[in-house]
């Protein structure tokens, strides 16, 4: 992208993805994968088991080094694990859909290693998340939902301003589903945090995104608004992957 165009772009952009390429084993996984994104905009993204989404998510976040391309994210060049001693954007928050918790911990050690915001804003946060009365509980100790939330909050904690949710509301029962709806939706309203959430099922993304992103085989299919994509699918692949 030329230097004057990028520019321009990133006076109206918190996040510019520009000709993003990941191959992996001589396989390409992502191809040449091109947008932008606004502060505070909420973007759905899409596409079948393998279509590259995950992959997506890490680049952007700085966990997995591009084979070609950039990503900057307000003005400056996200670098991937190769480029910096420990990987990850400190502004850029990674949800991944297994949420890894150490085992062994007390529930408050691992929300305090990574908290970068005021006591009261911890305690509120952990009220939002409903997980204020398992502080004293090990990590080994908790159910599927428990951990889910938990690693939801440790993620906020960190204080990140833009958001990347990897399935999160996949395998979890209907109680914790709609707790998990809750929170994302209170944390959007309260601040003006930019988002992009992978999810399989258009009941849940297309209500909730500004735009929604489709992807199959690591190309870019079709991004637009929901109901554009819905009324005027690219082809059949979207048809199919959004459903009647």
């Amino acid at each position: 992208m030329e230097v004057a165009l990028l520019t321009e772009i990133q006076k109206m952009a918190e996040l510019i993805v520009d000709r993003l390429v990941r191959k992996e084993n001589e396989r390409t996984t992502l191809q040449e994968i091109s947008f932008s994104m606004e502060k505070g905009e909420k973007i759905g993204l899409m596409g079948e088991t393998g279509s590259g989404k995950t992959t997506l998510l890490k680049l952007i976040a700085g966990l997995v080094q591009p084979s070609m391309g950039s990503i900057h994210f307000q003005e400056k060049k996200v670098k991937g694990p190769e480029e910096v001693l420990l990987p990850g954007h400190p502004q850029i928050g990674y949800l991944s859909q297994h949420f890894e918790l150490l085992n062994n911990y007390y529930v408050h050690e691992i929300l305090e290693m990574s908290s970068k915001i005021e006591d009261d804003a911890s305690r509120h946060l952990y009220e939002l998340c409903k997980i204020d009365h398992l502080m004293k509980r090990r990590t080994n100790e908790l159910s599927g939902g428990e951990r889910q939330r938990i690693s939801l909050a440790k993620t906020l904690t960190g204080n990140p301003s833009l958001l990347l949710l990897d399935e999160p509301f996949s395998n979890l029962d209907g109680i914790n589903k709609k707790i998990i709806h809750q929170v994302v939706d209170t944390i959007f309203a309260e601040k003006n945090l930019g988002c992009i959430m992978v999810s399989h099922h258009p009941d849940e993304i297309l209500p909730w995104a500004d735009r929604l992103m489709i992807l199959k085989n690591g190309a870019l299919i079709q991004f637009d608004q929901p109901d554009k994509v819905k009324n005027t699918p690219e082809n059949d692949y979207v048809k199919e992957l959004l459903g009647e």
